[in-house]
């Protein structure tokens, strides 16, 4: 099952998880440029290591995780999310959609596609979210 997975990821790697992975952080450093856009610059580096290497780990809702809410998953969760959206997660989430399109052309780019997918949900709402490892 390792083996399989580090192929996987390997394969994601070449085929559009290095320039997402870049785009992830390239936001991130964005982010770090204003004070208060360092949580967000944070997220974005933990969910661009999550794109370069995506199989085996998967995101999961803090609130559900710890069973706790926190700064994250309430109100102010929210009003991040939605600052978000409007500066980096739609071109982000644009991003993973092009390249998934790219890869659902081929039988054997669907498992890519749809990872490519479940990043451009994780890219529209990242506040409130965890990156875990899905062992």
């Amino acid at each position: 099952m390792a083996l399989l997975r580090l192929i996987f990821n390997i394969a994601w790697f070449v085929l559009g998880g290095f320039v997402m992975g870049l785009a992830w952080w390239l936001a991130g450093i964005l982010c770090f440029i204003s004070i208060i856009g360092i949580p967000f610059g944070r997220a974005c580096f933990v969910i661009g290591e999550m794109t370069f290497w995506p199989f085996g780990q998967e995101q999961i809702n803090r609130r559900r995780l710890t069973g706790q809410d926190d700064i994250g998953t309430g109100a102010f969760g929210t009003l991040g999310n939605i600052i978000w959206f409007l500066l980096f997660g739609f071109w982000l989430a644009l991003g993973h959609i092009m390249h998934a399109f790219a890869c659902f052309i081929t039988i054997i780019g669907i498992p890519f596609g749809i990872q490519h997918l479940k990043l451009a949900m994780l890219s529209l709402t990242p506040i409130g979210q965890s990156v875990v490892a899905s062992d």
